[in-house]
C-alpha cells in the first residue's frame, strides 16, 4: 500500500494494452500485464485493466466499485514530458480544459478521489514530470485532482529514476534539467535512462513511494 493511500479506498491500475510486440516477440504490455498481476497477487490494488485509449481509462475508473473512493491510481504506459500516453492519445495540460473531450471523464475520476489531498495519482511513465513542461503539468494537475501526483523525470524501465510527488498547492521542487540528456527545460528534445545512481531511484517492484521522494 502507497504511503499516501486509505485502507477503506480503492487502489487500482491501468496499463496501455496496445504495445504488444511481434506474434514471437512480446511487448511491454505484456510485462505490464505481468506487473499488475503480481501487485495484485501481493494485496497491493484491488483491480486493474489493461486499456486502448484514455476514454476507456477514465471511463473505468470513474465506475468501478463506484460506493468506494480512490485512495490510489497508477498508469503504466508511455510518456513524454508532461504529457502520458495509450497508444498515440495524450493525457496533458489540455484536459483540465472544460471544453476537452476527456475533462468530463477525468473530472468523475477527480470526484472520487479521496478528500484533504489524501489520493494519489502515480504515473509510472518515462519523463512525464520532466523539464519544464512536465513540471507544470504535475502542479496543474494536482490543484485540478485535490490529491498528490507522483512521476517520473527519466527513461523508465525495470530501473525507474527521478521520482518526485507534489501535493495540490505545492509548487515543483527538483530541477527542471533533472533527467534531461538533449534540449533545454523549455524545449527538451532527450531524455537519460534510468540509472542507480540518480535522483529518486526505485525498481519497478517497488509498490510504494519512500518518504521524502
Amino acid at each position: 500500500m502507497s504511503m499516501d493511500s486509505d485502507p477503506q479506498g480503492l487502489r487500482l491500475m491501468v496499463y496501455d494494452r496496445s504495445c504488444r510486440g511481434r506474434p514471437a516477440l512480446p511487448g511491454l504490455s505484456h510485462a505490464w500485464w505481468a506487473g499488475a498481476h503480481l501487485y495484485r497477487s501481493l494485496g497491493r490494488l484491488d483491480a486493474y485493466r489493461g486499456v486502448d485509449s484514455w476514454d476507456e481509462a477514465l471511463e473505468w475508473l470513474a465506475s468501478v466499485d463506484p460506493t468506494r473512493p480512490l485512495a490510489e491510481v497508477q498508469y503504466w504506459g508511455h510518456g513524454n514530458w508532461g504529457s502520458a500516453r495509450v497508444r498515440k492519445q495524450r493525457l496533458d495540460r489540455s484536459a483540465l480544459e472544460p471544453k476537452h473531450s476527456l475533462h468530463a471523464r477525468l473530472a468523475a475520476v477527480r470526484d472520487r478521489m479521496l478528500p484533504d489531498a489524501r489520493g494519489l495519482w502515480w504515473f509510472r511513465t518515462c519523463e512525464t514530470f520532466g523539464a519544464r513542461p512536465g513540471q507544470r503539468f504535475a502542479s496543474e494537475l494536482a490543484d485540478f485532482l485535490g490529491a498528490r501526483v507522483a512521476g517520473h523525470t527519466f527513461i523508465i524501465g525495470h530501473i525507474q529514476s527521478g521520482l518526485h510527488t507534489l501535493a495540490p498547492g505545492q509548487r515543483p521542487y527538483w530541477d527542471e534539467d533533472e533527467g534531461l540528456r538533449e534540449g533545454s527545460p523549455e524545449v527538451p528534445l532527450r531524455a537519460r535512462w534510468s540509472r542507480w545512481k540518480a535522483p529518486n531511484t526505485i525498481t519497478c517492484l517497488r509498490g510504494t513511494i519512500p518518504h521524502g521522494y
